[in-house]
């Protein structure tokens, strides 16, 4: 498993346009953030998307113990999305994976993201993903979905660890651990710990789902 994370990685980091593609996660992850929101009667007052892969999510909620469920939505949220697309690969779901995180940007756009690169972001990975899963043909289809697949996969490892090294030298800075080390007086590295094992099982999981249907095999039948 963390051999095929960090070959992914690698791989994933040197193909052209990689970066637009890692956004991906990102909105997973600020949606997360949102739905955990509104599922606590919150509001969502605007989520914003840049180019460096980061973004935020500003909402408001009426008590303080809400800011823990909907601080550990995040990253929780990315390792579970990343699982749920191996998942629909294990199930040759290409096209119904594609059309979810279609209309999740959609969504983004339409009702939360209001930022000027987060809106050209959305709209753009909504028309390419559209395209592709409705006009490509079946290999570039599945291989654009492989791509988003993976890139899911290695940044909802990748992500929690980061934070687990900035909450060694500065706690404030380690993003949702630092929330929740605010609103439970639990250090930041403990959450950080936990994002990080949650991110490995389901990083685990995944790649068993791939192994389990294996790369590029086709469903045959034979007719009589």
């Amino acid at each position: 498993m963390i051999l095929v994370v960090a070959l992914t990685g690698i791989l994933t980091h040197f193909l052209p346009f990689s970066s637009f593609f890692r956004n991906v996660d990102t909105l997973v992850h600020e949606l997360s953030h949102a739905l955990a929101t509104l599922a606590l009667s919150g509001k969502v007052n605007v989520i914003h998307l840049y180019w460096d892969q980061s973004g935020i999510t500003q909402s408001s909620f009426p008590s303080n113990w809400m800011a823990i469920p909907i601080s550990l939505a995040g990253y929780i949220g990315s390792a579970l999305f990343a699982l749920l697309l191996f998942a629909l690969y294990a199930k040759r779901y290409e096209r119904a994976g594609l059309i979810v995180v279609t209309v999740l940007a959609a969504i983004a756009v339409v009702l939360f993201v209001r930022n000027g690169y987060g809106i050209i972001w959305c709209v753009g990975f909504a028309a390419v993903s559209a395209l592709v899963a409705y006009l490509a043909p079946p290999w570039l289809r599945n291989g654009y979905y492989m791509l988003i697949a993976f890139i899911c996969l290695v940044e909802s490892v990748v992500s929690p660890f980061i934070i687990l090294f900035a909450s060694l030298y500065n706690p404030s800075s380690a993003g949702d651990a630092a929330n929740l080390a605010q609103a439970t007086h639990v250090p930041a590295l403990i959450w950080c710990l936990v994002f990080a094992a949650i991110s490995l099982l389901c990083a685990k999981v995944s790649t068993s789902l791939l192994f389990k249907r294996g790369f590029g095999k086709e469903q045959t039948t034979l007719a009589q």
